[in-house]
């Protein structure tokens, strides 16, 4: 008895894709960038213009993921709940996404920080001059490690995918439904 779920994994793996490689090239590229830029008074108008526009895309990605997800959820339920392990890789994998999210959302009300501050002294995308307002470096410090916490959490979402995809592989589901019926026999 297989069951295909070909759309809801292309848009969790599609969606995660552009999730987790928008946000590293915005950390290297478009944070890294404007540091480049001559005028320290521009340089917060080049990142900010760069996430600007990334941040419609990114949005639609992590629908697309979380859309995906919940379609992986309902389409597997009678493995997540009858095969050891893939119960508690889901909730862990949940609760990664929960950081993902908070972590992107976060990202994104510091972010608008900058944005509103308008053409301030900068050194780069998260990284404060000396003349910058405190309440605008304070934002670009947080994002200064934020910045490498998406892809991070994003990052251990693929691999947690990839752990996922071999759960379904014909052996290791059957030894995990037997493990689940017969604990003393695995």
């Amino acid at each position: 008895m297989s069951q295909r779920n070909t759309i809801a994994r292309s848009l969790s793996e599609v969606g995660l894709a552009a999730w987790f490689g928008g946000s590293l090239m915005g950390a290297v590229g478009v944070n890294g960038a404007a540091a480049e830029v001559d005028r320290p008074e521009q340089r917060a108008r080049v990142a900010n213009a760069g996430w600007s526009k990334w941040t419609p895309v990114n949005a639609v990605a992590i629908g697309a993921h979380l859309l995906g997800g919940v379609a992986l959820i309902g389409g597997n339920k009678g493995r997540i709940a009858g095969q050891k392990n893939v119960g508690s890789t889901t909730i862990a994998k949940t609760a990664v996404t929960v950081g993902a999210l908070a972590a992107t959302a976060y990202a994104r009300a510091l972010g608008q920080k900058v944005i509103s501050a308008g053409d301030v002294p900068i050194e780069a995308g998260t990284e404060p001059s000396s003349q910058t307002p405190p309440d605008v470096a304070d934002a670009q410090r947080k994002l200064s490690k934020l910045q490498w916490v998406i892809p991070a959490l994003t990052g251990t979402l693929l691999v947690m995918d990839a752990l996922m995809g071999e759960q379904q592989r014909p052996g290791q589901a059957a030894s995990g439904f037997v493990a689940r019926l017969m604990p003393d026999a695995a």
